[in-house]
């Protein structure tokens, strides 16, 4: 059992650690064994590469669209979204200054005149101290200066190597100008990067899609004839195989619905949704987004709500045969779309997104996803924007993740059995990535494509 004290902490989210002494009298497993059993969760959580299965990272031959370095990671859109709490100017003042402007007044807003105690700031100084610079000293362009001496390859295997991240997944969009034409031009690939292709303006935004698909060769018209509907199917086909996705994707709002006879809904049903059981690719739903609550804070600017789970479960009973990977922005979803992944195996719940990329809402939905699904979900990813991020996203994500296991573990040893630190291994590798690898593994399909997966390694 656990002592007193430590139900105390349990309930405010920390860990004090357990009484073993307690723990020894309940089973026939030695307190040493207890101790080791920690010991080996904690080190299979530091050292197992991650698969970090979605992020807004680039490859390095997409140029300035790669983020990175102190300026990145000050203007990101957490920091920008907190720092206008503090900020005495206007939303349209503060974009019209420079970047280095920005980072500027956001530094001293929420580092110098502010303690940094926010995710989003400590974040900053995690990052900052595993690269061996000081914050410590308030020096902002001495920091700079640090960053400006670096070549972006040799600085994306630094990062790389501090987070423990083996692959990182893309998020590309044919309907980014700049990102399109690089694909069409074509380039190298890192190893590092793999690409998953989303789709919003064709779901969400029709009526401005159609213009564009038909200016790239596409006959597509506003009514949804079949006509349309094929040729939607190729512009899928077409940019699945360019860039080789592993998943397509779309973030959805609070309220969208399935069935329905919306354009998004119907899009979906006739083309995105055939599309992916084809080619044996899963379909990413990320779910409760509100966009531009606040358009002048630009990507800053949006919100959470409570999104319609039932939709979500009218897709997985219609549609067996495609693989969903899903999730969601409000907290009130989570349990719900808990009991919905015990229901529905085509259904792979993944990280925690965003709004919900704290601390205490990463311990609440790990503890909760482990106790109704055992390890079939992916534990997080780090949804990074800025290169740098993926050091304290995965460094306070371990920290959280090995807490909550040590927990399991220990509570599993009370019933009498013992895990073995292989079996330990083996369910942390699963859930950083291996569970996701087997979830996404292509079935047979007609369409040649090459079949690859996560492995632990990478794609």
């Amino acid at each position: 059992m656990l002592s007193l004290e430590s139900k105390k902490l349990r309930r405010l989210h920390y860990r004090s650690g357990f009484d073993y002494a307690e723990l020894e009298m309940t089973n026939t497993i030695s307190k040493s064994r207890l101790e080791t059993i920690e010991v080996e969760v904690r080190q299979a959580v530091a050292t197992t590469p991650v698969c970090d299965v979605h992020t807004h990272l680039y490859d390095p031959a997409f140029g300035p669209l790669l983020l990175w370095g102190i300026d990145a990671l000050l203007v990101y859109h957490y920091v920008v979204a907190e720092a206008f709490r503090f900020l005495p100017l206007s939303c349209e003042r503060f974009w019209a200054l420079s970047k280095t402007e920005q980072a500027n007044l956001i530094w001293e807003a929420l580092f110098i005149e502010h303690s940094p105690v926010s995710e989003a700031c400590r974040g900053v100084l995690t990052t900052l101290n595993a690269l061996g610079l000081d914050a410590n000293q308030r020096d902002l362009p001495a920091i700079r200066q640090w960053f400006a001496e670096w070549k972006v390859e040799d600085y994306l295997e630094r990062c790389l190597e501090l987070a423990g991240v083996s692959t990182l997944c893309m998020t590309n969009s044919p309907f980014d100008d700049v990102e399109r034409g690089i694909w069409e031009r074509g380039f190298t690939r890192h190893p590092a990067f793999t690409a998953a292709l989303r789709i919003d303006p064709l779901l969400l935004q029709w009526n401005e899609a159609v213009p564009r698909l038909a200016q790239w060769s596409y006959a597509v018209t506003p009514e949804l004839s079949p006509k349309t509907v094929d040729e939607t199917r190729r512009f899928l086909a077409d940019w699945t195989r360019r860039i080789q996705a592993r998943y397509l994707m779309v973030s959805l709002p609070p309220g969208f619905n399935y069935p329905a006879q919306t354009e998004c809904a119907q899009l979906m049903e006739k083309a995105v949704l055939p599309h992916c059981r084809d080619y044996g690719l899963p379909f990413a739903l990320m779910l409760g987004v509100k966009r531009g609550v606040n358009p002048g804070l630009r990507l800053a600017g949006d919100g959470v709500g409570p999104c319609q789970l039932e939709s979500l479960e009218n897709l997985c009973a219609q549609n067996p045969s495609n693989k969903f990977l899903v999730t969601v922005l409000a907290r009130e979803n989570q349990h719900g779309l808990c009991v919905a992944a015990r229901k529905f195996p085509n259904l792979h719940l993944f990280g925690c997104w965003w709004f919900t990329n704290i601390p205490t809402v990463i311990d609440e939905m790990t503890r909760m996803r482990l106790e109704l699904l055992g390890t079939s979900f992916t534990v997080q990813h780090s949804d990074a924007r800025v290169l740098d991020q993926i050091i304290y996203k995965w460094r306070h994500s371990r920290a959280i993740i090995a807490d909550v296991l040590v927990e399991k573990y220990l509570a599993l040893a009370q019933t009498g059995w013992e895990p073995s630190n292989d079996e330990i291994e083996r369910d942390v590798k699963d859930l950083f990535g291996g569970t996701f690898a087997k979830f996404c593994s292509p079935v047979s399909s007609s369409i040649d494509l090459p079949a690859k997966g996560f492995d632990g390694q990478g794609f």
